[in-house]
């Protein structure tokens, strides 16, 4: 089992770090590039310097404060989660292999939250000095922490082991495959060289497509009536980060330097990669008994819907393979009131955005055709 979790090789980066040296010259462009990115991030209104950012009201950028009440109606807890029947499935229903898949998957998860949490509270939510955006970055990081808390107790819930579960809360150092998903985040954390655009897109990227082939891995174990526990925290997570998701593509349009499309192409397809890598080579979905070929489509899908949310032209055109996929949206769709569904949403919190708001078409999924 332990052979499958490969060392895979790290694939190349699009990041500004350089893997060779660099000619005299070469530094030199690279110093005036990285200069004409900070130049260009300083022109910026969502990033120029804000007087009046301290006060909230009135509202001036009001798509990005009607993302910010979408995520306050779908704040949810640790716990809500019941785990009542999943230790039943988990010693009687799931094959070895299952509950290795499961395992990493968890592992992964568990330190991903946290990664994002760093860009936010590092970078993010410093650079950026509109107050409304301010407002949704406070609450993501709050919501992110409580993934984090969920996915930590499931660990905590399903291996009773603690050497086994001390090593799998520490997977980004512990288990290859996975500290390559952190690394390439983590790069995009720590790089000076890269435009606001350019970053913004890397963690749509971590959160659209990082995410996507490991939440339909968990929907696959609900469609077979296992773990009810986990699939329903998957449902409130899932939708979760397609609102993140939703909300760089808002800010990504709000910039008036964008990065070049050429650029947005390569970090979008740079992360399908690696994805597809992890759940394919690495991790693969064959041990939960989904197809591999599939799973790579499915990838591509979600990144093609996420190009098109970034204002791009589709690059994959591939269609979604799953069925049981296309029951899932980030779109509360059932009552609000039915607390144990998925999808419910604060009473009233959203109701005034609705109001005169019309369909958008512009919302991030994982399961749209377009």
């Amino acid at each position: 089992m332990n052979s499958q979790v490969s060392n895979i090789q790290d694939s190349k980066l699009s990041t500004p770090i350089a893997t060779t040296p660099l000619t005299k010259e070469q530094q030199a462009a690279a110093a005036e590039n990285k200069l004409s990115k900070r130049e260009a991030d300083q022109n910026e209104p969502l990033l120029r310097d804000n007087p009046n950012r301290f006060v909230l009201f009135p509202i001036k950028w009001h798509d990005i404060w009607e993302m910010y009440k979408k995520a306050e109606a779908s704040f949810w807890t640790a716990e809500e989660i019941d785990l009542s029947h999943d230790m039943t499935h988990w010693d009687n229903k799931l094959n070895d292999n299952e509950r290795h898949f499961i395992k990493y998957v968890l592992a992964f998860f568990a330190g991903s939250d946290g990664i994002v949490n760093e860009n936010l509270v590092s970078n993010f939510s410093t650079e950026v000095q509109v107050p409304e955006a301010r407002c949704f970055y406070g609450f993501q990081i709050m919501i992110e922490n409580i993934h984090a808390e969920t996915y930590s107790l499931l660990i905590d819930t399903y291996i009773r082991d603690p050497t086994e579960r001390d090593y799998l809360f520490n997977a980004i150092n512990n288990i290859p495959c996975i500290r390559k998903k952190a690394d390439w985040a983590l790069r995009w954390i720590e790089s000076a060289d890269a435009s606001f655009g350019e970053r913004l897109t890397a963690f749509a990227a971590v959160e659209g497509i990082f995410f996507s082939g490991s939440f339909a891995s968990i929907f696959w174990l609900k469609k077979r009536g296992l773990m009810p526990g986990l699939t329903f925290s998957n449902e409130l997570i899932c939708r979760d980060e397609g609102l993140h998701t939703d909300f760089a593509c808002v800010l990504f349009h709000h910039l008036n330097n964008p990065p070049p499309a050429e650029t947005v192409l390569n970090i979008i397809t740079e992360a399908v990669v690696i994805e597809q890598e992890f759940l394919t080579e690495a991790l693969p979905v064959s041990l939960i008994g989904m197809n591999a070929t599939l799973m790579k489509q499915y990838i591509e899908f979600v990144a093609d819907r996420l190009l098109v949310a970034l204002g791009l032209p589709k690059h994959y055109h591939s269609a979604n393979p799953f069925d049981f996929m296309d029951m899932i949206s980030m779109q509360g769709k059932t009552n609000f009131f039915e607390k144990r569904v998925s999808d419910y949403q604060k009473a009233g919190v959203t109701m005034n955005q609705a109001q005169g708001t019309g369909n958008r078409s512009d919302v991030f999924t994982l399961n749209d055709d377009f």
